[in-house]
């Protein structure tokens, strides 16, 4: 059997591949649509697995690492989560005053890939908190199809609050300087956009790939924003226009980067979207921007 390679896959099958996981079809007419290109040796089940997250491959800051401590703690929603769940995680030395940041997970859960963002900026000496939006139904499942459908089963500006919830708690810790910002990925994006508009004493926001406001949202924003976007992500791109609109005519601090020629998730290194370089470069971008912000 061939082995699949990155530059073997047709970019339509990247497109199909986020609608599957952004719940636009269901994984029988994923697989069905996939036969099309089943071609030169490659099976449609072998593209499947190709397609998707392969967390044991990917871990840049390992739970044990000696540079990090880490735990899970429990908070209070402010709304329909009830007692909610996440990582902590901190610098193994110097654990007072740290600038604080919310680690938004993307539509299924706190998976093992958003767990190490949180230790990859404990490294980078923030304290970073990651909470799971699934904890009221048990949490992250293990998998990312069942995190999708438990996430689905969740009214989304409740979750908006469980997150806005963190926000606070992080920020009255006392390894914190009451200094916080947000960074989110896909849904996670969509959150961190909606905590600049409703959270107005957050520092900073940095939405990768995510939905935006409504004009009128978008002018409560009082956090400077660091606005990360793939150029081949059409769904979400097409309302970028708009947002820049009205950040422009509500004098918004922010930035936008566009990185060309990847696809939506391409700071996942868990999957085959990963683009390396640009993944690096937005990631550096993300800590000198929470450094400057948050100090």
């Amino acid at each position: 059997m061939k082995e699949l390679k990155k530059e073997d896959i047709n970019q339509e099958v990247f497109d199909l591949y986020d609608y599957y996981v952004h719940n636009r079809i269901d994984r029988r007419d994923f697989m069905n649509r996939l036969k099309a290109y089943a071609v030169g040796g490659i099976t449609v089940g072998a593209l499947s697995t190709f397609l998707m997250p392969k967390y044991s491959l990917a871990q840049q800051v390992k739970p044990d690492d000696k540079r990090i401590k880490t735990s899970y703690l429990e908070y209070d929603s402010t709304d329909g989560g009830g007692k909610m769940k996440g990582l902590f995680a901190l610098p193994a030395k110097g654990k007072k005053n740290l600038p604080g940041v919310v680690v938004v997970h993307e539509n299924r859960g706190l998976n093992p890939y958003i767990e190490d963002v949180a230790r990859r900026l404990a490294v980078d000496g923030f304290a970073a908190f990651a909470p799971d939006a699934l904890t009221p139904l048990g949490g992250y499942p293990g998998n990312d199809d069942e995190g999708r459908t438990m996430q689905r089963q969740r009214d989304r500006n409740e979750m908006l609050n469980d997150f806005i919830a963190a926000y606070g708690f992080l920020k009255e810790r006392k390894e914190c300087s009451g200094n916080v910002g947000v960074v989110g990925f896909c849904f996670g994006g969509w959150i961190s956009n909606m905590m600049a508009v409703k959270v107005p004493d957050l520092k900073a926001a940095v939405p990768f790939y995510g939905g935006q406001p409504s004009a009128e949202e978008t002018a409560n924003i009082k956090a400077p924003l660091l606005i990360q976007y793939a150029e081949l992500d059409k769904r979400v791109n097409a309302g970028w226009p708009d947002y820049e609109k009205a950040l422009k005519e509500n004098n918004i601090n922010y930035t936008m980067h566009m990185y060309p020629g990847v696809n939506h998730g391409f700071h996942n290194d868990t999957t085959p979207r990963y683009d390396e370089d640009a993944a690096k470069l937005a990631w550096s971008r993300t800590v000198e921007f929470f450094k400057e912000h948050l100090k």
